[in-house]
């Protein structure tokens, strides 16, 4: 995160006006205990959308079932309509989100520890971007990503 911390961010939100909305799937909600871990976060926090299985990612965030057919859930395709639907479903103006195999496991063209993202922000362009953190195990995964979603969050704030 650049030495930014979780309450920098939040600091941050306050300071442009902007609630903030998680949509998560292989880090379960990581991201957004890590945001309201901070007393007084409600006042930025919009709401978390924990969709670990595709259906969820369909009913809660409007993620096509086409997409998915054609990319997987773990593709930047998938975390660009996952950060787009969090904006489209709750009142927050920033979203982030992740979707990834934390292992173990993985496959030959989606190996363990590759984690795609979305940043979506009223008014901006989305922004999607791939991680291979590799088979570091499924907790440092899961640790690693959830670091790395907040390191975008205080980047789309600066």
């Amino acid at each position: 995160m650049a030495g930014l911390t979780v309450k920098d961010i939040l600091a941050r939100a306050r300071y442009w006006g902007l609630r903030i909305a998680t949509a998560e799937s292989c880090t379960g909600g990581m991201v957004a205990a890590a945001l309201t871990d901070v007393a007084g976060s409600s006042d930025v926090f919009e709401r978390g959308f924990v969709t670990y299985s595709n259906a969820a990612k369909i009913e809660l965030l409007g993620v096509s079932e086409a997409t998915l057919a054609t990319h997987g859930a773990v593709s930047e395709a998938v975390a660009r309509e996952m950060a787009e639907g969090a904006l489209q479903h709750s009142a927050a103006g920033l979203t982030v989100s992740i979707t990834g195999i934390a292992g173990p496991g993985g496959s030959e063209f989606k190996p363990e520890g590759r984690v795609c993202f979305g940043l979506a922000q009223k008014g901006h362009p989305t922004r999607v971007e791939t991680v291979e953190f590799g088979p570091l195990g499924r907790a440092k995964v899961r640790a690693a990503a959830t670091e790395h979603a907040l390191g975008l969050l205080a980047a789309a704030l600066e």
